[in-house]
């Protein structure tokens, strides 16, 4: 028999013998979803999950058990130094079966500490105050609301992973730093010195899956609004985004530092998936200077297949708002008020285009499919996408 022939029988022998899913180039289901799992104080979620009872938690489960994906980021889920919360939605929630559904286990998790209500001492928003929500330097009541979670069936290796939490938005190279009228810095020098880029954190989460590794790059940029003229959570939002396509082009991350003093971006073909609830839409919505469009023209990332539901199209439907809407409203992944803001598409599992992409949706049934009932439990829908390693 050719030589090549009998390595070539010996390779898939050890393959099989090895990691039978290495051999299957099985896909990886990866998802993002805002699970509004945030309260209005400090330990607050912690006493609902234990009770084991929460309607919310069980929902958020049951569409975690109806989806089944391998790594999930769930933001708005509230953050505690001892991780209890996770624990709890894990062992009270996602392990028992929810309406007949099969439970769900992740063995390993990552809840990094977000900027959040975390006290910045000055007048951030301009009120004549500094203890504010709106003076943190991420928007919050308490430090650790809106926080986010990330849960794999796969190994994280912490000691690779890289956090962004202090990272200064003045150190961004053409920062879009909000003005006032006059042209004016809205920030003055001592609030910019201190002022953090994300509104919670970045986080470049390195996973060991069966077909090798992944770098899982998880963010919740503020929303675009609830601000003034000077823009200032537009500019915010645009730069929080802009900072992950800046981090997986090697030519543009230089300049980027984590909270270990670590300098530079992702290394060149490495493989990822940008996920998170980005606040911002391509066609729609308020984001200032369409920053998704830095990801569509961006020949790194992977558009082959677009997550989709039949329930956003028939959501659609209503409202003075989605008529006006540009964007494929199967693509929508946001209830918001059908007649002043309209659904939008802000949610996004973005591969790289060194990952092979197989499927793709939006947990959004219709009035007529099973789990109809579950997706009021937050504003925003579930969103997969199936990847394999090339």
């Amino acid at each position: 028999m050719n030589v090549k022939v009998n390595i070539c029988i010996l390779g898939i022998f050890v393959c099989l013998l090895v990691s039978p899913r290495i051999c299957d180039a099985q896909s990886i289901k990866v998802a993002t979803f805002n699970t509004s799992l945030f309260r209005s104080g400090p330990g607050e979620l912690i006493r609902e999950l234990a009770t084991g009872e929460s309607k919310s938690a069980q929902k958020v489960a049951e569409i975690l058990q109806t989806v089944r994906p391998d790594l999930i980021l769930l933001n708005e889920f509230d953050f505690d130094r001892e991780g209890k919360a996770v624990e709890l939605f894990k062992t009270k929630y996602l392990a028992v079966g929810q309406n007949g559904k099969k439970a769900l286990r992740f063995d390993y998790s990552f809840a990094p500490p977000v900027n959040t209500g975390v006290p910045s001492g000055l007048d951030l928003d301009n009120d004549g105050k500094s203890d504010g929500p709106g003076d943190a330097f991420g928007f919050g009541k308490y430090s650790g609301q809106y926080g986010f979670v990330v849960l794999s069936r796969f190994p994280i290796d912490e000691k690779q992973t890289r956090t962004f939490q202090k990272f200064l938005w003045k150190d961004m190279p053409e920062a879009m730093l909000p003005v006032n009228a006059d042209q004016t810095g809205f920030y003055s020098k001592a609030e910019l010195d201190v002022f953090r880029l994300s509104s919670k954190n970045h986080c470049d989460v390195v996973v060991r899956t069966d077909q090798g590794e992944l770098h899982f790059l998880v963010s919740h940029p503020t929303p675009p609004v609830f601000d003034g003229e000077e823009d200032r959570n537009g500019r915010r939002n645009h730069d929080e985004i802009r900072f992950w396509n800046d981090y997986v082009t090697p030519a543009k991350g230089k300049y980027i530092y984590d909270d270990r003093g670590t300098r530079g971006g992702m290394a060149n073909k490495a493989r990822f998936v940008v996920a998170g609830d980005l606040n911002a839409d391509p066609k729609d919505g308020d984001s200032t200077n369409n920053p998704i469009g830095l990801f569509q023209r961006n020949d790194l990332f992977n558009f082959e297949i677009k997550p989709k539901s039949r329930g956003a199209v028939s959501a659609a439907q209503k409202g003075t708002a989605n008529k006006k809407h540009q964007g494929d409203p199967a693509m929508d992944t946001a209830d918001f008020n059908d007649n002043t803001v309209g659904n939008l598409r802000i949610d996004y599992v973005l591969p790289s285009a060194n990952l092979k992409t197989t499927g793709a949706g939006v947990f959004w049934p219709t009035k007529d499919q099973p789990g109809f009932d579950l997706v009021g439990v937050s504003d925003h829908r579930l969103v997969w996408i199936e990847v394999r390693m090339r």
